[in-house]
């Protein structure tokens, strides 16, 4: 069993539900020579998550903000507010959506279901670019 790790750094984006499956891949030069194992995959931000969620229907991403906005929106009287109206409602968000996936690797590939992504769920109106911290635990060909 063997243990290598990657870094991906992705381009800010806006608030919303992005997918960045094809990053991750990208990211990760020798996925194809692991026969069976486990990538993990860390967000090192408190106001970002990810999650892995449809990637077929343009809506989902749309429809999953709409109702997280709803779940933790932006006029409730926040006592953290140093920085800005959007922020904790962010860090509500992301404890309740995680910052690490889990996902099975088989053959070389991802082991997700046909309509499945990973998403970057971007919580800030204004955020930087985010760091991923990619670790691939596996047997190799």
């Amino acid at each position: 069993m063997e243990i290598r790790q990657y870094q991906l750094t992705l381009p800010a984006a806006p608030r919303g539900f992005h997918l960045v499956t094809r990053q991750v891949v990208a990211a990760i030069p020798d996925l194809a020579d692991v026969r069976a194992g486990l990538l993990n995959v860390f967000i090192q931000h408190t106001s970002a998550s990810i999650s892995i969620n449809e990637n077929a229907d343009p809506d989902v991403p749309v429809d999953l903000e709409m109702a997280f906005n709803k779940i933790a929106p932006e006029s409730w009287p926040y006592v953290h507010t140093c920085e800005g109206p959007d922020d904790m409602p962010a860090h509500i968000k992301a404890s309740l959506l995680g910052n690490t996936l889990t996902i099975p690797v088989s053959s070389g590939q991802l082991c997700l279901g046909t309509w499945q992504g990973i998403y970057l769920c971007e919580h800030r109106d204004h955020a930087t670019s985010r760091r991923l911290v990619l670790t691939l635990q596996g047997e190799w060909d």
